[in-house]
């Protein structure tokens, strides 16, 4: 989408909400999924065994989770635990910012945009990188995802809610920068806007057909919009 759009969406925003793995970081690829849900299921087994036999192969740690809340709080509980460690060791082995994610914090904080991280992902995860890779101060709040509510992450909008709240503005105020169309659906709940950043032409059509106001290639594309004259 064209350059104008993306210029007028991001000039707008007051505060810039920006999803983690993806247009930030680069640590939880599909073969980690695996793995680790294949974790979490050995956890569930040593509780239940027939919720244990029923999520062999899911593959995906956040339907692990999701299952284990709904057969039991505590199994929940200890599920979440083993995730949240799981994502903290991802993320202190991950190279790197995702290319172009620094310049884009770099020029929402010369904006005056005020700016948090909304992820399905821990807060401990997300707060682990950012320290890790020293952006820290340019984030005033994280949101990961909600301790013993994993129906409350993204489309849903409550991340973009509460983000919202902590930086003191109303969430239509707000831009949402995601890679993924539960991420545009989540902004659009809400009235906010929501640019896609997309790491190839199957993820820029998935954005596009979601709604997204612009979708960008590549993340330096943000904050050279951000840091453009306006008008």
């Amino acid at each position: 989408m064209g350059s104008d759009v993306l210029g007028e969406v991001l000039g707008a925003a007051q505060g810039v909400l920006i999803d983690f793995e993806g247009p930030l970081c680069r640590a939880f690829g599909e073969a980690w999924a695996v793995e680790v849900a294949g974790r979490l299921v050995e956890v569930v087994a040593r509780r239940d065994a027939v919720l244990a036999a029923g999520s062999a192969g899911v593959g995906d740690p956040g339907e692990v989770l999701r299952r284990a809340y709904a057969r039991d709080a505590g199994l929940g509980h200890e599920v979440a635990e083993a995730l949240t460690a799981a994502e903290v060791e991802a993320v202190e082995a991950a190279g790197g910012p995702t290319p172009g994610a620094v310049a884009v914090l770099e020029a929402a904080r010369d904006a005056g945009r005020r700016i948090a991280v909304v992820s399905d992902t821990s807060a401990a995860c997300v707060r682990a990188f950012l320290d890790r890779q020293g952006l820290s101060s340019y984030v005033l709040h994280v949101v990961g995802r909600p301790e013993g509510l994993p129906e409350l992450t993204k489309p849903n909008p409550y991340p973009l809610i509460r983000a919202a709240e902590q930086l003191g503005l109303d969430v239509t105020l707000c831009v949402l920068i995601g890679d993924s169309a539960a991420d545009v659906r989540a902004a659009h709940a809400v009235g906010a806007a929501a640019v896609g950043y997309a790491d190839g032409p199957d993820r820029a059509r998935e954005l596009v057909d979601a709604g997204a106001e612009a979708v960008v290639e590549g993340m330096r594309g943000i904050a050279e919009a951000m840091a453009a004259p306006a008008g």
